[in-house]
């Protein structure tokens, strides 16, 4: 999908199963690699990156079994990759590129290792430096310290002692961690300035431990991997679930109310992001946590607070802070995020340009970020948070339709840690409820709707209005008609209020206005343009707001809210509703005649059903309502009945 329109949520509460952690599921499937015997592993994520590694491990000569949903048998090599020569594509998967490049660079054969244009530009080249004290033999093929690389066999000098800088990404520490058993010769890492991204290192240092090598430590500056080190299965390895994903959620329940669960990590975890749950608690979120489960819910108050926090140790899960901020009393201020740089975007620009879209203040640094939010109730409808093919940008973001609709650009990206997430999301959240009332010309689903509205103290949309409304505006901003994008913005800002028997636009009563022939000509050219029309979707489902919305017209359930709660289907023969027609000119002073009205109808009905976009059809699951031989309260009646059923 080239983009996901996510409705405003009233709530959120219940039970999240995580994914599997992506750190810790190319960390095993590498190790296991490496390994002598045989290691079973099971809740690995499923997604792009771990793709990544088994198609890389596969290509090297690696026996790789899938034994079922989300369980693959590892067959080690005993730190020997059987493939002395491999073109690998590591697409935009860090967590696999490094430590392979460092794997390889030690395992005397000819390599390449390329990856997306964003892989290239992620910066590499203080792992090669390290790799090459040890003599290893890497070359850019690109630009200087960047992938792509092209690795050859080399005399390996391993032993004493190996520098690697710390400042950049905690991954080249872990890379060389994980490669350096192979030499079987006692190696030192020192450390060079300060280890960023500390957790990380103790995934890497935790997992090495269970496939059977122990690193002696002096701090978080000297790391020693003893003489004869080797990896040997442990047999099987269960992956936590991914703590970084579980701040979605967390932070989900914490501003919906709650309470809402994450099952897979806790107290019991070996992922630094856990204590994600714990700057919840400082904005004054409620906390629970068991061994593999922890559990959020909004203050007593309701309202959470801002923070100034140090995100070092919560690197990836401190994104998930910066959209919580929105919501927060007071400013935001994150710091030690230097490493959001160098991530599958600038996350740091990236994070500041969006949270603007939607009203945001925001101070930006190269290592830390400054949120000062709008009012939630100010936050603004967006129809294009951009994502940067960046997973956690989606997911983050997500967090905002608790304040309003939003449309998040390109939704696939979360397939790189988290492929379902929208559906989990969406399982959990409860959406502003919505009734919708579609049926042909004349069948009276405006006055119906326009009543339910009103004896359910909910919004109204009268969908049909919009074109003339656009074309009205655009009239009077000076916009061209033929002018689609100009026409497609004033689309996208209409400031609309329906009533039941009023249409303001930026406050004035228009409901005449929009009737005049002209304007009625205006909305029939400005509805061919396709960038209209898709402004026009966005800007209905902005209507979507608390406590509710009834919205009728010719496609309401089957597109523009496939998901209402309730959804009717009116009618009537086309003879009844001529005279209904006839009925209300007359009534407004205007000389009609029922022969022309009839034939009018008649060939309407024909080109609604026939539109090759959103034709007139009765939605999968609607009602269907006769209002043949049916008055206007005995409709509104009916119409009740069935919403109350499902609210």
């Amino acid at each position: 999908m080239d983009f996901i329109d996510l409705p405003p949520l009233l709530s959120a509460r219940g039970t999240v199963r995580l994914p599997g952690s992506k750190s810790i599921s190319n960390r095993v499937l590498l190790l296991a690699a490496l390994a002598a015997g045989e290691t079973e592993v099971r809740d690995l994520l499923e997604s792009d990156d771990t793709a990544c590694m088994l198609e890389a491990l596969a290509t090297l000569g690696v026996g790789v079994s899938p034994l079922g949903e989300n369980a693959w048998r590892i067959a080690g090599a005993s730190g020997v990759m059987p493939a002395r020569q491999a073109d690998l594509f590591l697409g935009n998967a860090g967590t696999a590129l490094r430590p392979l490049t460092a794997v390889l660079a030690l395992a005397g054969g000819n390599y390449s290792l390329t990856g997306v244009a964003r892989m290239h530009e992620r910066p590499i080249g203080d792992l090669v430096d390290a790799l090459r004290q040890l003599g290893a033999a890497i070359e850019y093929t690109g630009q200087e310290g960047f992938p792509p690389l092209a690795i050859r066999p080399a005399k390996i000098r391993a032993g004493g002692v190996v520098k690697v800088r710390g400042d950049v990404s905690s991954q080249f520490l872990t890379a060389l961690l994980m490669a350096l058993p192979l030499t079987g010769v006692e190696t030192t890492v020192e450390v060079v300035g300060e280890l960023i991204s500390r957790p990380y290192i103790e995934i890497t240092l935790a997992l090495m431990a269970r496939f059977g090598v122990q690193v002696v430590r002096d701090g978080t500056q000297r790391f020693t991997l003893p003489a004869g080190s080797a990896y040997r299965s442990p047999g099987l390895m269960h992956v936590e679930g991914d703590a970084s994903s579980a701040s979605y959620f967390l932070a989900l329940g914490a501003l919906g109310g709650g309470p809402l669960r994450v099952e897979g990590v806790g107290c019991d975890s070996i992922q630094g992001d856990v204590r994600f749950a714990d700057a919840l608690a400082l904005m004054g979120a409620q906390i629970r946590m068991g061994s593999n489960w922890i559990e959020a819910c909004a203050t007593q108050s309701g309202k959470l607070h801002g923070i100034t926090m140090d995100c070092n140790t919560i690197p990836d899960a401190a994104m998930t802070l910066a959209t919580t901020a929105l919501f927060a009393e007071g400013p935001t201020t994150l710091t030690h995020i230097a490493s959001w740089r160098v991530k599958e975007t600038d996350r740091i620009a990236a994070m500041a340009t969006e949270l603007r879209k939607l009203g945001a203040i925001v101070e930006e640094g190269s290592d830390y970020i400054r949120i000062t939010p709008p009012h939630a109730s100010l936050l603004t409808p967006h129809s294009g948070i951009d994502t940067y093919d960046d997973h956690r940008m989606a997911m983050c973001f997500s967090l905002v339709s608790l304040a309003t609709a939003l449309r998040i650009n390109d939704p696939g990206c979360v397939a790189k840690t988290f492929p379902d997430f929208f559906e989990r999301f969406a399982m959990v959240a409860q959406a502003v409820p919505v009734i919708a009332i579609d049926g042909p010309s004349a069948s009276g689903k405006g006055t119906v709707a326009a009543r339910v509205a009103a004896a359910l103290g909910w919004h109204y949309l009268d969908s049909g209005a919009l074109y003339r409304l656009a074309a009205l505006a655009s009239r009077r901003a000076g916009v061209a008609w033929t002018d689609e994008a100009g026409v497609a913005a004033v689309a996208a800002g209409l400031d609309v209020v329906f009533g039941e028997n009023s249409i303001r636009m930026s406050g004035e009563e228009v409901s005449e206005a929009i009737r005049d022939e002209e304007i009625s000509s205006g909305a029939s050219q400005v509805a061919a343009l396709p960038a209209v029309r898709a402004a026009l979707l966005f800007r209905q489902r902005v209507f979507r707001q608390a406590p509710g919305l009834v919205a009728d017209g010719r496609d309401m359930a089957s597109v523009v809210f496939p998901d209402a709660q309730t959804k009717v289907f009116l009618t009537a023969s086309v003879e009844v509703r001529a005279k209904r027609r006839h009925k209300q000119l007359i009534e407004k002073g205007i000389a009609a005649n029922i022969l022309p009205l009839l034939q009018d109808l008649r060939e309407r009905d024909e080109r609604d059903s026939q539109r090759s976009v959103a034709p007139l059809v009765q939605s999968k699951n609607a009602e269907l309502l006769d209002t043949s031989d049916l008055g206007i309260e005995q409709t509104v009646a009916q119409v009740l009945v069935w919403s109350r059923k499902v609210l």
